[in-house]
């Protein structure tokens, strides 16, 4: 049944759809579609000179396309990671995390692993826009990733409990398991852990683990579980924190005022806020475990910080500070990430979508576009 359904859904043409409210309308992501979005639904990093497509890029794009009410947007990527990045069959095979062009020009799979960051953001993406559209296929097909997820990449790390690896393989050795604050957000393991408690316990996991790792409230973008249930520093990256760990700033702001312990997320990570306030510009990098910053990060995390800095009276200064920079410096049309660091953050900030307590989003076209 599965498989006939996917057979009518990734057919030639976009799915047939239910009457939906109309489209709020989003200048920014329509940009991003013409200047990164290929006509077939790939999302193109042209910072790589194989013009990289990553499961992460497709994941976003779909949670985009359903912030902006865009159903053919959404079929269109949807489709295209399902033939490319799944081998056919995404509700058997997490997608591959990286495709493009290969030492010979031919264009194909160049890392089978999954990232799991980016089946958490498609199963949420599904799941969502089942519930919103009323498309009870979508909601299928994201329980079945969710399953396969919990079967391939969920372990029981000692003295922590279930825990999302980062992909299948290639982050356990005898040293412990490395993890990635930043493949966390709290509100889709809230909303997955209403299909599956698994995800709940998961999610107190995870914030027990993002306040541990951030003793300066500073996230790092990588760090080592030890068999011995300790954290230590990352063997590779060490405390460092920069392009990954810039969005656990961003998932903590955007959580809803009542959502578990956010209260006390937000002020563990006001830190980051503080500096920025101080320097006119978020760093680029800071030392985890030291708080030593370095750097002036891109427009891109001035975007991510918008949240948090919302989230804290008292750097309303600082608020004003990135949105004016975002305003006088908008993203380069180039520059994949911080683009999409803008589509989250200013989205956000632009009040184009929420979370409530249990991660479920709240899309403005849900209600009267007039915010």
């Amino acid at each position: 049944m599965m498989r006939q359904w996917l057979v009518g859904l990734f057919a030639l043409g976009v799915p047939v759809f239910v009457s939906a409210a109309p489209a709020c309308p989003w200048p920014a992501w329509d940009r991003f579609k013409a200047e990164r979005v290929s006509v077939d639904g790939r999302v193109i990093d042209p910072s790589d000179e194989r013009l990289i497509t990553t499961s992460e890029g497709q994941s976003y794009a779909l949670f985009f396309a359903l912030v902006g009410n865009d159903r053919p947007a959404f079929a269109q990527v949807l489709r295209w990671t399902h033939n490319n990045l799944a081998e056919g069959d995404l509700a058997r095979h997490l997608p591959a995390w990286l495709w493009g062009r290969d030492g010979q020009s031919q264009w194909q799979v160049l890392d089978a692993n999954n990232a799991s960051d980016a089946d958490l953001w498609i199963a949420y993406s599904l799941l969502e826009a089942g519930r919103l559209w009323d498309e009870p296929a979508y909601t299928q097909l994201g329980q079945r990733v969710l399953w396969r997820i919990a079967a391939q990449t969920v372990r029981k790390l000692p003295g922590l409990g279930v825990m999302l690896l980062p992909g299948d393989y290639g982050f356990e050795d005898a040293r412990g398991t490395r993890l990635n604050p930043s493949y966390l957000p709290l509100q889709l393991l809230e909303r997955f852990s209403l299909v599956d408690p698994l995800w709940g316990e998961l999610a107190a996991n995870t914030r027990r683990l993002w306040l541990a790792s951030s003793p300066k409230g500073f996230a790092p973008d990588w760090l080592l579980w030890t068999p011995a249930g300790e954290l230590a520093a990352d063997p590779q990256h060490g405390s460092a924190g920069d392009y990954d760990a810039i969005r656990v700033y961003l998932w903590v702001g955007m959580l809803a005022k009542d959502a578990p312990q956010r209260s006390e997320l937000v002020a563990h990570y006001a830190p980051m806020a503080t500096v920025t306030t101080r320097q006119g510009l978020p760093p680029e990098r800071v030392e985890a475990h030291s708080g030593n910053t370095s750097g002036h990060g891109p427009t891109g995390f001035s975007a991510a910080l918008l949240p948090l800095l919302a989230a804290l009276p008292e750097h309303a200064a600082g608020l004003a500070a990135q949105r004016q920079r975002l305003r006088e410096q908008p993203v380069e049309a180039n520059a994949y990430y911080s683009q999409v660091l803008a589509l989250f953050g200013q989205g956000w900030d632009e009040s184009r979508y929420r979370f409530d307590p249990h991660g479920r989003l709240l899309p403005a076209w849900s209600a009267p576009c007039s915010e």
